[in-house]
């Protein structure tokens, strides 16, 4: 069985997990649900992790539903959503 790390995530993409952190915490949402796509998804309790580590009072949910862009947003009882993606914004 593959172990997925940070580490390994971002040694293959640029994710800027700080800033998210800062994003998270001046929305000042309670709740945060976390949308990937399928390459994405093995570190997605990775990234709930993290965010744990590092932003207190605040429940984080996983969409483990499908993904195929910005424009496919689920719907949710979270304050605030936060979409990953394998491509850079341009």
């Amino acid at each position: 069985m593959q172990e997925y790390t940070l580490k390994d995530l971002q040694e293959k993409y640029e994710i800027n997990l700080d800033k998210t952190t800062k994003e998270i915490k001046q929305s000042k949402a309670k709740t945060v649900l976390l949308q990937f796509p399928d390459g994405l998804k093995p570190y997605a309790l990775n990234f709930v992790d993290y965010f744990k580590k590092n932003i207190k009072n605040v429940e984080f949910r996983i969409w483990l539903g499908s993904c195929f862009g910005a424009c496919d947003i689920p719907k949710s009882e979270c304050e605030l959503l936060i979409q990953f993606g394998h491509t850079k914004w341009k």
